[in-house]
């Protein structure tokens, strides 16, 4: 079937906020529902705050599919970056935020999902590249709008 295909999709925004608070509200699991368009809902696995090992159950729906995984935290330094991996679900991917102060009032968040589909996901990967960096940039410009307009 030829080699596996790899999702690697990067996405940044600044966004009018100072990186703590955009770091807080962001690597909160509990806020993911309010600005990842399509994350239906978001189940703890093990007791709050956020930190290294911690999992979390995530439903969503992409590309017409209802998707569970469960996300496990594998990096995490408060106001710089947060890096989760499946630890169960439909194929392996990664996911990391990083926060980077432009100014004492202004971040850039990067969003950035990666993987390698596996079975028959593979034959759709560049196509699933297209939709993750659309979805991505709907997600970055909803938490923006969130932090800058309350809203």
């Amino acid at each position: 079937m030829g080699p596996a295909m790899t999702v690697d999709v990067s996405t940044q925004t600044e966004i009018r906020a100072p990186r703590a608070r955009v770091a807080a509200f962001a690597s909160d699991p509990d806020n993911v529902p309010a600005w990842y368009v399509n994350i239906r809902s978001v189940e703890w696995k093990t007791p709050r705050p956020v930190t290294i090992g911690s999992q979390i159950a995530f439903v969503a729906q992409f590309l017409g599919r209802r998707l569970s995984y469960t996300y496990e935290v594998v990096e995490f330094v408060p106001d710089e970056r947060m890096v989760m991996r499946t630890a169960e679900g439909p194929f392996p991917m990664e996911t990391s935020y990083m926060w980077e102060p432009v100014t004492p009032d202004t971040t850039r968040m990067t969003l950035r999902n990666r993987g390698t589909p596996t079975g028959f996901s593979r034959v759709f990967a560049p196509f699933m590249a297209m939709a993750v960096r659309r979805a991505n940039r709907k997600d970055l410009a909803l938490l923006r709008k969130i932090l800058e307009h309350g809203t």
